[in-house]
């Protein structure tokens, strides 16, 4: 064959890939939707325009990004991120350790009660676990409790959390089931955690709004907060990290690199340390945790009626996880002397520090002289706190249950 020849046989299998699976064009469009977000409404860009070019990436004729090696090649680059990355847990975790290390619990130890309110909208996981149970039961979805469990995880709106507890669920699952027996929902499950987590400013407000009333809406807490002293702020961690892991072992990964971060930060001795955890390591494992997650999601893969209802349950997760908070918040009026302005409830979710903003919004929205900001940063940090340690008792509990 000349060269020319086998030119035109390369065009051409490529162009034949495209008409053996059609939807791959779809894939195209859904990369461009994600792309359009995250660029041009400027909605969560850091993760979204990785993630949505991981998934055009992935639904390229032949996937020769995504192959999986042997008979003289080598495995695809993005390939090799999701062999060493996802599956053995590290670039999830790498995303905790910078997480922690920007993250400043001082809103949170300075009212404590706050803890309440992040742990309280954890209720939304369990409502959405449950949903995908009873659809489970019927002909048309194939869910089990290591797929409900991914699945309800997306109510804390925590994509890290959602990619830690997704990838684990698949192998617990394997290994009970055997090879096929867990359907891979990886790369739905944190697609939709982290639209979600882009569409805060949108889904929120509606439901803050229904739960409250203009007066609840308006009341005011106290500016300022009882300042936390430097060995409160380095002890939290070290305590916490000790605490969850005895509580909840399965935890230990998730809270134990997230509270190494905060130490970093808190600590004051190792500034190099907490701005390379915070910027130069934090960006680099951003882009080959959205490369890889979004590589997860062929055609073949995701266009199917289970992807659809992940996106549904995902979505009521995030709105009962959003409504128990601010409930919880409504119910704490009712027993404590200080007022709480239910909106702060909103932000137990651990959409950080999105949803601390949006209540923020909506307070100055009502009253100009309000606000809320550092009083909804206290249940918006304690949110990732309760999504990891929800994360781990869902490991503990289910593979024993399924078994």
């Amino acid at each position: 064959m000349s060269d020319a020849e086998s030119g035109i046989s390369a065009i051409w299998q490529g162009i034949t890939a495209v008409g053996a699976e059609p939807r791959m064009i779809a894939m195209w469009a859904i990369a461009a939707g994600l792309l359009y977000v995250g660029i041009a409404k400027r909605k969560e860009p850091l993760l979204l325009v990785p993630i949505a070019t991981g998934i055009l990436l992935a639904n390229l004729p032949l996937g020769e990004l995504i192959r999986a090696g042997g008979g003289g090649e080598p495995p695809g680059f993005i390939r090799v991120f999701q062999d060493f990355g996802l599956t053995t847990d590290l670039l999830p975790l790498l995303i905790f350790l910078g997480l922690g290390a920007l993250t400043d619990f001082e809103p949170m130890l300075s009212n404590p009660k706050t803890l309440l309110l992040g742990a309280g909208a954890q209720a939304g996981v369990f409502f959405a676990l449950i949903g995908a149970l009873l659809l489970g039961m019927t002909t048309l979805f194939d869910f089990g409790l290591f797929e409900a469990s991914s699945i309800g995880i997306i109510g804390g709106a925590d994509g890290p959390t959602t990619i830690f507890i997704s990838t684990r669920m698949k192998e617990l699952g394997e290994a009970a089931l055997g090879p096929g027996g867990v359907r891979d929902v990886v790369g739905a499950t944190a697609v939709a955690a982290y639209s979600y987590m882009a569409l805060v400013p949108i889904i929120q407000p509606p439901i803050i709004r229904f739960l409250t009333t203009r007066k609840e809406r308006r009341i005011k807490m106290p500016y300022s907060y009882k300042p936390v002293s430097k060995r409160t702020k380095i002890l939290f961690p070290i305590v916490t990290a000790i605490l969850v892991s005895v509580l909840v072992p399965k935890a230990s990964p998730l809270i134990g690199i997230m509270m190494f971060g905060n130490l970093l930060k808190e600590s004051g001795v190792v500034e190099r340390l907490s701005n390379t955890a915070q910027n130069e390591l934090m960006n680099i494992v951003i882009i080959l945790l959205g490369l890889a997650v979004g590589a997860t999601m062929p055609a073949a893969v995701f266009l199917k009626p289970e992807t659809i209802a992940i996106f549904m349950l995902g979505l009521f997760a995030f709105i009962t996880a959003t409504a128990t908070g601010i409930l919880l918040a409504k119910l704490m009026n009712l027993v404590t002397k200080d007022p709480v302005n239910p909106m702060i409830g909103a932000a137990g979710v651990s959409a950080v520090p999105m949803a601390a903003r949006v209540v923020q919004d909506m307070a100055q929205q009502e009253d100009e002289s309000n606000f809320l900001l550092m009083h909804a940063m206290g249940p918006n940090v304690a949110g990732v706190i309760g999504t990891a340690t929800v994360a781990g008792v869902l490991l503990a509990v289910v593979p024993g249950l399924a078994g």
